[in-house]
């Protein structure tokens, strides 16, 4: 059986991380914004072939912030953070995995 395409009814930034209401008024999670920058899934943070963390914790500020979200196509979104990276798609089937709901 084919998986269900994962796309959220709203997604909101805050300076201390991201709200994303899944269904509207039933379902929704917040991800705070250290936690979810230290999840990046680019190249440059998570080694491709094995998995292996690249991105090292203590380079990651406590007060890192969501400058600006983009969507990428239906299926993910791109997080512009204040420590300049901006590369990691976090796609919504994956964020509804994790969902800290």
């Amino acid at each position: 059986m084919a998986k269900s395409h994962v796309v959220p009814h709203a997604i909101t930034r805050q300076d201390d991380g991201v709200r994303i209401e899944w269904v509207q008024g039933v379902h929704e999670g917040f991800f705070p914004a250290r936690a979810l920058r230290l999840a990046c899934p680019c190249a440059g943070c998570v080694e491709e072939m094995s998995g292996r963390p690249l991105l090292d914790p203590a380079t990651v500020s406590p007060e890192i912030r969501p400058l600006r979200l983009g969507l990428v196509g239906a299926y993910g979104l791109r997080v512009d953070w204040s420590d300049g990276h901006g590369t990691g798609i976090y796609t919504f089937e994956r964020l509804r995995e994790a969902c800290p709901c």
